[in-house]
């Protein structure tokens, strides 16, 4: 390129004399004048026409699409021609990704017509020399051809850039986990709202221990998912779809999760809703969050105190006067996250959740009666799935994944223990898993009736202890009556 414009050279050389002339005979209210007319001079004999491309739109909302698919698209095809690059090592150091680094130019050419790009960034002027935060820089590509080129590389050129960084992204394409940082580490520069890492877990539908039909149910209704882009539009709705998971600790809600994600091929977007100061916040995150993933709130019941404030309302407006001790508590529960119901729910199904699509919104609690209505109806919470205790069929795929036995003579033992007493999965593949190479089929399935009978015998002694407190709270009760009786008489 240097080359090519090197008989330009003098008249660049005479613009910038005049230029720098004009800048001293000049106050500053004529160099706007000055600089418009310079660029419009520069324009006549410059042949050149050039493109930016920056990293993010201009409001800072999303990164661009456009230029994520450029540095891809370069990444493969030109850096090979750079002389200065910058590394990405991926995947546990076993692969490593060049591209440009900042201010490198190369040259690409497509159908006989040559084209540069280079990479840059600006730094705002207020930065310190000695600072190494690149929160406010904005990166960009700038793409320069001739003139006459110019509608062969709109039209045609571009156009072949996006659709091999498109392709590219999904040949390599490595699936993450995203979780959120606190707001307050939050700078402007969107990189910083996500971190990720590889998603590598390994659960699948084949090794989830639960029910066969339920297991069908929700292939079934995953698949119909992923084929309806055209009927979600037909009928006007965002193209998402929620799933709640409910059951005690252990039933498996967090491997349902993961084996959704690699059925699906989709990303997980992990939101810790304590770390996010307000629904500003809260929006800000969604709007980051890409198609083909899902956004999963864990223990959701737990996150924040979401299921109370419409009850403290409604108190309220009952009692216009205000009690100091309640203010005080409101004022300490308002120094954490602001997130409020109505926001998570604008979250979930509002406005602005139509800013993605094909994406799945996953809610987990161990505790449904918790969760207020409005969060968990039909149309938010599409589908709800009981993760429930070991039943015979779950255990049977346990017994495979982890003995790799499909029967044996204590089936039949164990599955009537099963039907009369409650043991998540998590402990029955506890007790299934050897714990050194003298312990063969038998002792395995041995030890699981033995924890069998103890749960049982625990539950029993349970349900004798809550029968007899129960029993003392009515003869108290009933005592206290006939006190009360005795008094009025």
């Amino acid at each position: 390129m240097i080359g090519d414009m090197s008989h330009f050279g003098p008249i660049f050389a005479v613009c910038m004399f005049i230029y720098a002339v004009f800048r001293q005979w000049f106050h500053d209210q004529f160099h706007g004048h000055v600089e418009m007319y310079g660029h419009k001079l520069f324009g006549y004999v410059y042949p050149y026409v050039q493109i930016t491309f920056h990293e993010y739109h201009a409001e800072f909302f999303e990164r661009s699409k456009a230029y994520a698919d450029i540095e891809r698209y370069l990444s493969a095809s030109s850096s090979n021609r750079a002389k200065r690059l910058k590394a990405n090592v991926v995947k546990d150091c076993e692969s490593v990704v060049l591209s440009m680094d900042d201010y490198e130019e190369v040259t690409d050419e497509f159908n006989g017509v040559k084209i540069w790009w280079s990479a840059s960034k600006t730094i705002p002027e207020q930065r310190s020399l000695f600072s190494v935060r690149d929160d406010e820089e904005r990166r960009f590509y700038r793409l320069t051809c001739h003139r006459r080129h110019r509608d062969f590389v709109t039209n045609v050129y571009l156009k072949h850039v996006l659709d091999e960084g498109k392709a590219i992204a999904v040949k390599t394409r490595q699936r993450k986990l995203y979780t959120n940082n606190k707001s307050e580490n939050w700078h402007g520069y969107k990189k910083t709202i996500w971190s990720h890492i590889v998603f590598e877990h390994p659960a699948t539908f084949d090794t989830l221990a639960m029910d066969p039909k339920k297991k069908k149910d929700i292939l079934d209704d995953l698949m119909t998912f992923t084929k309806s882009k055209d009927y979600y539009k037909k009928v006007g709705k965002s193209w998402k779809r929620g799933y709640l998971l409910y059951g005690p600790p252990g039933t498996g809600k967090s491997s349902m999760i993961a084996a959704m994600a690699n059925f699906l091929e989709y990303d997980i977007y992990d939101l810790e809703l304590a770390s996010v100061n307000d629904n500003t916040d809260l929006r800000k995150l969604l709007i980051e969050t890409s198609s083909k993933s899902i956004i999963v709130i864990e223990d959701i019941d737990c996150s924040l105190d979401l299921t109370g404030q419409r009850k403290e309302k409604q108190e309220d407006d009952k009692d216009n006067k205000k009690d100091p001790i309640k203010e005080m508590e409101k004022m300490t529960k308002k120094k954490g996250s602001e997130v409020t119901l109505s926001g998570l729910l604008n979250f979930i199904d509002g406005l602005w959740s139509a800013c993605g699509s094909e994406r799945l919104v996953v809610f987990t609690t161990n505790h449904i009666e918790k969760l207020d209505r409005a969060l968990i109806r039909r149309g938010r919470m599409d589908k709800h799935i009981e993760m429930s205790y070991c039943c015979f069929e779950t255990f049977k795929v346990l017994a495979k994944n982890y003995l790799g036995v499909e029967t044996h003579e204590l089936f039949a033992t164990i599955g009537q223990m099963l039907g009369e007493t409650d043991m998540t999965p998590a402990d029955v593949a506890e007790s299934l898993m050897p714990k050194s190479d003298e312990e063969d089929v038998e002792i395995c399935l041995k030890k699981l009736i033995k924890c069998l009978e103890d749960a049982k015998e625990v539950a029993r002694v349970k349900a004798q202890e809550d029968a007899r407190v129960k029993a003392e709270e009515g003869n108290k009760v009933g005592k206290d009556g006939e006190k009360e009786q005795a008094s009025d008489a």
